[in-house]
């Protein structure tokens, strides 16, 4: 289990690189864009604005993917600790037990 947590921080690690490549990109084309609207043609406006919709694109894809990557994290975390309960349910009730009393005190001293 310990492989595929480390599998899943490197996936998502790149997808996070990928996307912020990507939304550098977007940001870029369409500062670009904004810049040359006045002085372009019809044809290069309709080149920038196809380009910019392709590049905005790739950038949802990449987004959705790493959107996949984290709840894919994030289910792992939650069999692992669903597991944990399961096997060590004397543990949990005292550790649960001892935050209740810690939390108590502090609270009380207030």
């Amino acid at each position: 289990m310990t492989t595929e947590m480390m599998t899943n921080h490197g996936t998502l690690e790149s997808s996070k690189q990928a996307l912020v490549k990507d939304l550098r990109a977007v940001v870029g084309d369409a500062d670009a864009l904004l810049n040359n609207v006045a002085n372009s043609t019809a044809d290069e406006f309709a080149q920038a604005r196809t380009r910019l919709e392709a590049r905005l694109s790739q950038a949802k894809t990449r987004l959705f993917d790493a959107s996949l990557a984290v709840s894919d994290k994030a289910r792992c975390a939650v069999d692992a600790t669903d597991e944990f309960v399961h096997d060590n349910p004397w543990k949990v009730l005292g550790v649960a037990a001892a935050a209740g009393m810690i939390i108590g005190a502090i609270l009380s001293r207030r």
